[in-house]
């Protein structure tokens, strides 16, 4: 019976080992978890804040784009063709086009009496497509001179916007050959 006592007891000593091993690797699972969580918020911040810079960095890149092809467009225009280039900054201050006072820009192209309304963007969207024909109308009005085409250049013309810009008789050129289209008709 000793022996059995004996044995019961080192049963229990192992028992207990067992028990602060398993306490042991618990509190070491536990401190791993706040690590990962730590980790994967980190990831999280760190994901958005890159999510945040490239679309920062698009944006800043379609401007640069947008104002150095606006840039071309005048110069190769005024040099070889004649054309007037005019960059026009308005205020509309009854909010026709934005439903709301705020400032208007446009590109006017312009030739022997002839005007163009262009507008280029790194993107148009239908909604885009929308504001330019809004603005145009307004540039009109305003001035009592019906544009001879609504020209859109951009690389980037959601089909829904290409739809709207057909209703609309907006001629959308987003690729060079259809440019160069437009080019020769001056």
């Amino acid at each position: 019976w000793e022996e059995q006592v004996r044995r019961w007891h080192e049963q229990d000593k192992k028992w207990e080992e067992q028990e602060k091993r398993w306490e042991e690797q618990n509190r070491r699972w536990e401190e791993n978890q706040k690590v990962i969580h730590k980790i994967l918020n980190r990831l999280e911040a760190l994901d958005r804040k890159f999510d945040s810079t490239i679309g920062a960095l698009g944006a800043r890149w379609g401007l640069y784009t947008e104002q150095s092809f606006r840039n071309a467009l005048k110069g190769i225009l005024e040099e070889f063709f004649n054309v007037e280039v005019v960059g026009v900054t308005e205020y509309d201050e009854e909010g026709e086009v934005f439903g709301r006072p705020d400032q208007i820009e446009l590109d006017l192209i312009i030739k022997d009496g002839v005007l163009i309304i262009c507008e280029i963007k790194s993107s148009m969207s239908k909604a885009d497509m929308y504001l330019f024909e809004r603005k145009a109308r307004f540039y009109e009005k305003r001035h009592g001179k019906k544009a001879h085409k609504l020209i859109v250049i951009s690389p980037m013309v959601d089909k829904k916007a290409r739809e709207v810009a057909d209703r609309l008789g907006i001629e959308v050129y987003s690729y060079a050959e259809e440019a160069g289209e437009a080019l020769s008709e001056l």
